[in-house]
């Protein structure tokens, strides 16, 4: 059976089996229980900078939550919005991909553009911990402009409701990439308070307001997008954190967010 092999294992998570399963239950250890999430943002670094702020966006969404995750994250090489049909795998197991759902929505598949894109398979160690019967529907975004979002967001939609599948949409997304602390917290704080309004126009004029680096903020905008589809009524902001928690340098950090939509 043809695989999507893991990339990033051993860089940006634990390779090894046990040491990856004690990583991720002691990160859920020290969450919340679980919510109702309709979908979350989620950051995409090695897990020993982000890991923890990932945990506590997963574990917004009930642990017994057996249906298709739409795992969206950025490109980060340049390549077009696709999908990948094939089984993902862990160092914890297979994830199985939603072929039926793949199947209708309209959005080429293109295995070679995600063999080596981290931004989805950092999420994926999280879903096959924690939701080891859920399928996922991998999309790689490549144009972000409100266009392409909205029109992702609205193929999404229509696939959805053929298939009556019950989902969860997962944006994977970091926040301000190198600079100084004090920045990157007033811009990406700005930005995500748009966010908890659930307004995806005034997110990105938030994000060219202040130049916000956030590099999934297209992924981001069509989780909120399909999400208010769905019937969410709220966003909050989870749990906020940076590179310098873990590195001490407050001079150059990368900006992380936990965030839910219900």
């Amino acid at each position: 059976m043809k695989t999507r092999s893991c990339a990033v294992a051993g860089m940006f998570y634990p390779k090894d089996p046990s040491h990856l399963g004690q990583l991720l239950e002691g990160y859920f250890s020290r969450t919340g229980p679980g919510g109702n999430s309709l979908g979350i943002v989620s950051p995409h670094a090695g897990y020993v900078y982000s890991g923890q702020v990932a945990a506590h966006a997963f574990s917004t969404i009930t642990p017994d939550f057996s249906g298709t995750f739409v795992v969206i994250g950025p490109s980060h090489h340049g390549y077009v919005t696709s999908v990948s049909g094939i089984p993902w795998e862990t160092p914890l197991g297979i994830v199985d991909t939603d072929t039926e759902f793949i199947d209708v929505l309209e959005i080429g598949i293109d295995e070679p553009s995600q063999r080596e894109e981290h931004s989805i398979e950092v999420q994926m160690p999280f879903i096959k911990y924690r939701f080891s019967r859920s399928k996922v529907v991998p999309v790689m975004m490549g144009e972000q402009d409100p266009a392409h979002a909205a029109a992702v967001a609205e193929k999404i939609v229509a696939a959805q409701r053929l298939t009556k599948r019950d989902i969860r949409i997962v944006a994977s997304s970091d926040f301000s990439h190198y600079v100084p602390e004090a920045q990157a917290k007033e811009g990406d704080l700005y930005a995500i308070d748009a966010l908890t309004r659930l307004d995806v126009k005034e997110f990105y004029r938030r994000i060219r307001e202040k130049r916000v680096t956030a590099c999934g903020y297209g992924p981001i905008s069509v989780m909120v997008s399909v999400c208010l589809c769905m019937g969410a009524r709220a966003g909050r902001l989870i749990r906020y954190g940076t590179s310098g928690d873990v590195t001490g340098d407050r001079d150059q950090v990368v900006g992380y967010a936990a965030i839910t939509v219900m």
